[in-house]
């Protein structure tokens, strides 16, 4: 499979700059970087196996951005002196976007919880904790669920920051360029990622458009998919069997 296109497919006429900006967001030589940003990547067996597991079924443009999401999310940790464990943060910023990929995706799940659940059964085979692996599944599973993931443990809370920054870049001037440079310079983002990302999320989702009600990718469906009418919390309320 040419993973520099992946699954991105032009649903909608602005996506078709999806292909060029995938193919843009070219393959590094990530065994020889040991440190990016001044962050150690992890190189635990474990941390290894979840490189060469995420990059042989994910596209280059959700191979980057799961890696830069890690890097800003360890950022974000050492700006806030949190006290993370680097390993559950690499595997939980690796999986988070695994449930929009083809062979890891339900029909009646959130992409969240299938890629929660892909990482925990990645990891009982490792010998990790109950705890340890419940902190990824929940890290994944919340990483689009604002206002809560920041109460929780630093894996949580950093999956999510470093979701926040790629993608939506929140806290962005918190960053230093010098940073801000060195991630995208190790994982680069192409020309089009934001459109591309969308365009991914649509992917993922179109087949399954009742798993959006109440979350964030009811925006994506929105913008993507023509005649898509989202699920309506107060009609629910109003419709529903009851008589007052």
């Amino acid at each position: 499979m040419d993973r520099s296109h992946g699954e991105i497919v032009a649903l909608h006429p602005r996506n078709q700059t999806c292909a060029l900006g995938a193919a843009l967001a070219h393959r590094q030589e990530e065994s020889s970087m040991n440190s990016i940003a001044g962050i150690k990547i992890p190189d635990s067996a474990l941390a290894r196996a979840t490189t060469e597991y995420i990059r042989d079924v994910e596209s280059d443009l959700l191979y980057h951005h799961s890696r830069r999401v890690f890097l800003f999310g360890a950022l974000s940790g050492q700006r806030r002196k949190l006290a993370y464990d680097p390993e559950l943060l690499y595997v939980g910023a690796m999986f988070h976007d695994i449930g929009l990929v083809e062979d890891h995706r339900s029909d009646d799940e959130r992409f969240e919880v299938d890629g929660a659940n892909a990482a925990a059964a990645f990891l009982k085979p490792h010998g990790l904790s109950d705890d340890d692996i419940e902190q990824v599944w929940l890290s994944i599973a919340l990483h689009t669920t604002p206002g809560i993931p920041k109460h929780l443990r630093p894996t949580v809370a950093l999956v999510t920051a470093g979701v926040e920054m790629d993608v939506l870049g929140m806290d962005y001037a918190a960053f230093p360029a010098a940073q801000r440079e060195a991630v995208v310079h190790a994982h680069p983002r192409g020309e089009a990622f934001k459109e591309c990302i969308i365009c991914a999320f649509a992917n993922g989702l179109r087949h399954r458009p009742q798993t959006t009600f109440g979350n964030v990718k009811t925006d994506v469906l929105a913008d993507q998919e023509p005649g898509f009418k989202p699920m309506n919390f107060v009609e629910i309320i109003r419709t529903s069997p009851w008589n007052s």
